[in-house]
């Protein structure tokens, strides 16, 4: 019934926004991610310990749509193309949180895009470990404001750089991968491609159990209400 109850709440939210329920307003862009093989401990996980690059579809959002320039919730959803093998995409859906370990599973409200890392708040399982992942922005010398139209113009001066980052909940901060962002698209701000961590996720590296039900129903429901 739980399920149910947030299938429907999240498609009458979409179906009033006309936009995903969560996140309506984002500059969707290409990107590409560079894995550069690992130092250290392995991962245990192939894609975590392998070199490669892949293309993917990066989205830059604000979480509540609150009215502007209020700071938000802001939110950066990557689908990796290819991660898995071919038509095997991996999502990662990351909102800015803070770098310290007792605040990495809190939603931080901020409006610098590039103030601070986004996290998955959630934790995930890396190779058999409980670990939280997180995108880390390299700063600019000027704020970058979380609005798709100020996004856009920033993309104009060059690409934004993040480094992928995991962490046990007291550990320090591992680079596995650099997720540099790029051009824009030409799609609508209120357009996604309906990123899903449970449906695109690879072996060794998935979502834990922690929203596993009320999630999916969540995306579900939101997928249905959006025009």
């Amino acid at each position: 019934m739980r399920e149910l109850g947030t299938r429907a709440g999240f498609r009458q939210l979409a179906r009033l926004r006309r936009a995903p329920a969560f996140h309506p307003e984002g500059l969707g862009c290409t990107g590409e991610v560079t894995m550069p093989g690992f130092s250290g401990r392995p991962w245990g996980v192939p894609w975590l310990d392998g070199l490669g690059r892949y293309e993917c579809a990066v989205r830059l959002s604000r979480g509540a749509g609150l009215p502007r320039p209020l700071p938000d919730w802001l939110g950066l959803a990557v689908r990796v193309l290819d991660a898995g093998g071919p038509g095997h995409s991996l999502d990662l859906l990351l909102t800015g949180s803070s770098r310290l370990p007792v605040l990495r599973h809190l939603p931080l409200p901020r409006g610098d895009a590039l103030g601070g890392p986004y996290s998955t708040l959630l934790t995930y399982r890396v190779g058999g470990r409980g670990m939280v992942l997180a995108a880390f922005p390299r700063r600019r010398l000027r704020p970058v404001h979380g609005r798709p139209e100020t996004l856009r113009r920033a993309l104009e001066s060059g690409p934004l750089v993040f480094d992928l980052r995991a962490a046990e909940p007291l550990g320090r901060w591992r680079t596995f991968a650099v997720l540099t962002v790029r051009s824009p698209l030409p799609a609508p701000s209120r357009s996604t491609p309906g990123f899903d961590v449970y449906r695109n996720s690879l072996p060794g590296l998935e979502p834990g159990p922690g929203l596993a039900t009320v999630r999916p129903a969540a995306y579900e429901g939101s997928r249905e209400g959006r025009p």
